[in-house]
This record gives C-alpha cells, structure tokens and sequence, in this order.
C-alpha cells in the first residue's frame, strides 16, 4: 500500500498524482490521508467536503483501490507516521515546497520531521512549474 499524506493545495495535488503513479507502477492500494490539528477554526490544507468529493473522483478514474482518510485532532506528522506503522505500507508520498535554511529554522518543517522519523521509503515531490 502506498500511503499520500494529501493537503488541500497544489503540493498535495502533487503528492497524489505521484502517489497514483506509483500504486499503478506497484500493482499495489492507496490510503491517503488529509488530517488536520484542529487547534484553529480554519485549516486551509483540510479538505472541504467538496475538496474530498473532487478527490475520490480523481482517485475512481485512476482505477487504483483506495480508502481515503480525513482525521481531526492528531498532529499531521504523528499521523503519517501511524499509518506508515502498518505492515502493508510500502511507501508514504508528500507534497513539499521549497524553505530557506533559515525558513526551516525559525518556522519548523512538517516535511522534515516527517522524513527524519519515517520507518519505511519516503518520496517527497514538489508541484510541476
């Protein structure tokens, strides 16, 4: 199974596309997941209703198996790396986007956290220009 840690935006469109391509690649499902803290009253990388009917859309015409995840309340990194704890999870796919050392420094990186804890392959994808 390969695991997409999907966010409502143009990196996790990234990582979804890559991540469909290589379930195919694998002959293998998709669990994505789009989580969210729940420590505001607004998280615009937590998936609308309509953000999610568009995802399983997308996710039916590719013709891979898949489950999609929505969870509120946990740490997005915490969760990731849960399900990555699986048996079946081969590879976890995340959207990233470019920071500056010091960016990364002052405001932390979701995606370095993610890549320094991970047990198992990770493939980090940026959007296409």
């Amino acid at each position: 199974m390969i695991v997409i840690g999907f966010s409502a935006d143009e990196y996790g469109s990234a990582a979804l596309e890559h991540g469909i391509a290589e379930a195919k690649a694998r002959g293998t499902s998709l669990r994505v997941i789009n989580s969210s803290k729940g420590d505001s009253w607004s998280d615009p990388k937590f998936a609308s209703h309509d953000g999610v009917a568009r995802l399983e859309e997308a996710l039916a015409a590719s013709g891979v198996p898949h489950e999609i995840h929505q969870e509120v309340g946990l740490d997005v990194v915490d969760t990731l790396l849960h399900a990555m704890t699986a048996d079946d999870a081969e590879l976890l796919v995340i959207g990233i986007r470019h920071r500056t050392p010091v960016g990364k420094l002052l405001l932390g990186s979701t995606a370095q956290r993610v890549l320094l804890n991970c047990p198992k392959p990770i493939l980090a994808v940026k959007p296409a220009d």
